[in-house]
């Protein structure tokens, strides 16, 4: 008989009137079976949450950073078994979900560097002017509020982590919706946190069903939403809380570009594999995999045949095997759009060179050229995987063709050429630029959002931390300075 899992309220476990179950996407089986609060439980979460504002925000910065600290030697300490869990609940091949464990590790680890260092102030002399003499500006970053965290899943740790983590570190309450199609990794952080001495009420993990989102995200009491998810629904919720702050995480069609200097035998096999490998990584379930290649013309005769061959060479099948480099999709469903999406393109003209064969949930490594710009995939995040290929004269060429989107994530150029780099980074309209790989490249670190519908607001803990906080200056007056 399968437990049931109970949700995080202000701190302690608890269970509500209803459950759900969660169900492996690989072969069906039953993974978990999660309670759901219900709307007095939610409203309590709340009401707790807003209730401690200023008592967490006032925590002294060593408490805040030790739970973090401990958070994370809990998530080395439980690695294997934690990644277990997401590879049952969300098909992730278990190598990817090890190194996802590894991420979280490191969020949590960087959340408690920046709890230390953040909000120290910064000094400013006003005595540049006569009328400030013997005044001195100080400038403290404080809260915002509650944050309203809604995570997706494609992560189910590790973005829910990076909601987590810099809401503490820069305390900040935070009830954080984990996907309800897998909850269970997220709920785990909440095991950890309850080991620490956070204050009751300063973060609650609530699996609340899609359709009761509209009442959170209108309530009051959450004036900080941090969303990662669909364009759809995330402009959808800033558009109905035009005064509220929102970070939005949305989605890309990332373009990795292979300029005409990348061309030795050694750099195009460096290029094709890393393509290759982050086309179908997370079976491209991650806004930044790799979806269109740009190649120039002078190496896209000799770079296509290595990507196609590399792209066969990904081993699909069980995630739960460590061989395994491509899993399933998070359903059927997924895995029909995908399909119906490569169909309209094959119809419409592309020559499909690799894949194009649906089994359940899993859908097999894709190539395809000569796409038509008109059709879905062209123009939309396809979120499976699949890559398109396509050759551009020159380098100019080459980025208008990677601007040639409505999403601006990040893009991976492939040059040697440290002056093409410099261009790069000036012409690409996106949040990042890698230059020597592809943009699937993240360091949870680093600044990381997106331009055009790709979002806005940045996630990496300290940016997510700015992002819930607000400046505030204090004027110091009759000082000698």
């Amino acid at each position: 008989m399968t437990s049931t899992t109970a949700f995080w309220l202000a701190g302690r476990q608890a269970t509500g009137e209803d459950t759900f179950d969660v169900t492996s996407p690989w072969d069906g089986r039953l993974v978990g079976r999660v309670a759901v609060p219900t709307d007095a439980q939610v409203e309590e979460a709340v009401a707790a949450a807003h209730a401690v504002l200023d008592d967490f925000a006032a925590t002294p910065a060593h408490v805040r950073a030790a739970a973090l600290d401990h958070v994370s030697r809990r998530l080395v300490e439980r690695t294997e078994e934690i990644a277990q869990l997401i590879t049952a609940e969300n098909g992730k091949p278990i190598k990817w979900a090890r190194g996802e464990v590894g991420r979280a590790v490191s969020v949590f680890r960087f959340a408690a560097e920046e709890a230390r260092r953040f909000n120290g102030g910064e000094a400013q002399r006003l005595d540049t002017d006569a009328g400030g003499q013997g005044r001195l500006a100080l400038t403290r970053r404080f809260p915002k509020g509650v944050v309203l965290g809604i995570a997706p899943f494609n992560f189910p740790l590790n973005l829910c982590a990076h909601k987590i983590a810099p809401a503490i570190a820069a305390g900040a309450p935070i009830i954080l919706k984990p996907a309800p199609a897998t909850p269970l990794s997220g709920l785990i952080i909440g095991e950890l946190l309850a080991e620490t001495d956070l204050p009751a009420g300063s973060w609650s993990i609530l699996p609340v069903a899609n359709d009761k989102m509209p009442a959170l995200v209108q309530d009051e009491r959450l004036p900080v939403i941090s969303f990662t998810g669909s364009e759809k629904v995330g402009y959808a919720i800033m558009d109905s809380v035009p005064r509220k702050h929102c970070t939005l995480e949305l989605g890309g069609n990332g373009a990795a570009v292979v300029l005409g200097d990348y061309s030795s035998d050694a750099d195009l096999d460096w290029a094709a594999t890393r393509i290759a490998t982050f086309s179908n990584y997370q079976g491209g379930q991650s806004c930044i995999s790799v979806q269109r290649v740009i190649a120039d013309a002078s190496v896209y005769d000799r770079l296509l045949p290595r990507i196609v061959a590399a792209v066969e060479a990904q081993v699909t099948g069980d995630p739960a095997d460590a061989t395994t480099d491509v899993g399933p999709l998070v359903s059927e469903d997924a895995a029909k759009r995908v399909e119906s999406w490569v169909q309209e393109a094959v119809d419409a003209g592309a020559s499909l060179l690799a894949g194009g064969k649906r089994d359940g949930a899993s859908y097999a490594p894709t190539v395809l050229t000569d796409v038509p710009a008109e059709v879905t995939i062209s123009c939309e995040e396809v979120f499976g995987p699949v890559l398109t290929v396509q050759k551009a004269d020159g380098e100019a060429e080459a980025f208008a063709a990677a601007n040639d989107s409505k999403y601006g994530l990040q893009a991976g150029v492939f040059t040697h050429d440290l002056q093409v780099a410099f261009r790069a980074h000036r012409a690409l309209e996106v949040g990042g630029v890698v230059i020597g790989d592809v943009p699937s490249y993240r360091a949870d670190q680093m600044p990381y959002g997106g331009a055009k519908q790709s979002g806005v607001g940045r996630e990496g803990v300290k940016f997510a931390m700015d992002d819930y906080t607000y400046e505030r200056v204090l004027v110091l007056t009759g000082l000698a300075l």
